[in-house]
Formats: C-alpha cells, sequence, structure tokens
C-alpha cells in the first residue's frame, strides 16, 4: 500500500508525497487607528506615566507579600489583635514604599530609554544598558554620594 513510487497515489497514512504548498497570507496595512495607538505609545510621556503605573502597582503587590513576613520584634508579649494590627500597619508602610520606588524606577527607566532610542535612532539592547545607567544614578543620586561614584566608577557606556 506504500507506494511514493508511483507520483501522486496516497501513501498509507492518506496523504500523497506531493509537496504542499505553502499558504502566504496577504500583507495587511494598518488601519488608520491602528496608527494612532502606534503615534500615541511612542509618545516618551505617555510610555513613562504607563511604565509608572506598573511599576507603582507591582511595587504595591510585592510590598503587601513582603510586608507579611516582618515579625514584630516583641512578638511573645503582644496579643493577637496587636500582632494582627502591627501586621497590617507593616503591610500597609511597606506596600506604599514599594509603591513608589518601583513607579519612580519604572518612570525613569521608561523614560531614559524612550529619549535614548530616539536620539540614537536604533532599537537596540544598547538603549536598554544606557536606560539601565541613568536609572541607577538617578536613584543612587537621592542617597548616598558614595553609592553614586561607585555606578560612575564603572562608567556605563
Amino acid at each position: 500500500m506504500n507506494t511514493a513510487e508511483s507520483g501522486g497515489e496516497p501513501l498509507h497514512n492518506g496523504t500523497t508525497n506531493e509537496a504542499e504548498k505553502p499558504k502566504f497570507e496577504p500583507l495587511r496595512l494598518p488601519t488608520p487607528e491602528e496608527i494612532r495607538g502606534q503615534d500615541i505609545w511612542n509618545n516618551c510621556a505617555v510610555r513613562s506615566v504607563v511604565s509608572g503605573v506598573m511599576g507603582g502597582g507591582l511595587g504595591l503587590f510585592m510590598g503587601l507579600f513582603l510586608g507579611a513576613l516582618d515579625n514584630p520584634m516583641m512578638q511573645e508579649e503582644m496579643t493577637g489583635r496587636q500582632q494582627l494590627i502591627y501586621q497590617a500597619k507593616q503591610m500597609g508602610r511597606r506596600s506604599w514604599s514599594s509603591c513608589k520606588a518601583f513607579a519612580l524606577m519604572g518612570l525613569i527607566f521608561s523614560a531614559a530609554e524612550c529619549v535614548v532610542e530616539k536620539a540614537r535612532a536604533k532599537h537596540d539592547t544598547t538603549n536598554t544598558v544606557i536606560a539601565g545607567c541613568v536609572t541607577g544614578g538617578a536613584i543612587s543620586a537621592r542617597g548616598r554620594t558614595s553609592e553614586l561614584s561607585f555606578l560612575l566608577m564603572f562608567r556605563c557606556p
């Protein structure tokens, strides 16, 4: 039943030995709505704000999870109700702190990457590296200057 030499006769599984022609889809031009959406998303301010909001949301959830891991120092002396109140306050503080930090990181990183990408007119990993250096430098500038000097010691590209 497996007669591949006969040309177009079916093989044992019901297929022919002729190569199937690949199906090509025609090119589709973007609609005006898609073009407007791309133009809006290519705006650096829009990208930065969206990244900041998403980073804030991520930080909020991370703070909730990590805040739940904090144990009170005087756990043996506290009642169950006091421990619950302490945990809730800690989770709230940690969530808000992480929310602000991640929102700031997302905003600065996205803005730096977008500006560098538009200035270089290239979309590659160098933009990401430069944006990471700018973000690290900006965040460390708020803290101690020794961290900033440590960052500059490695001289980001």
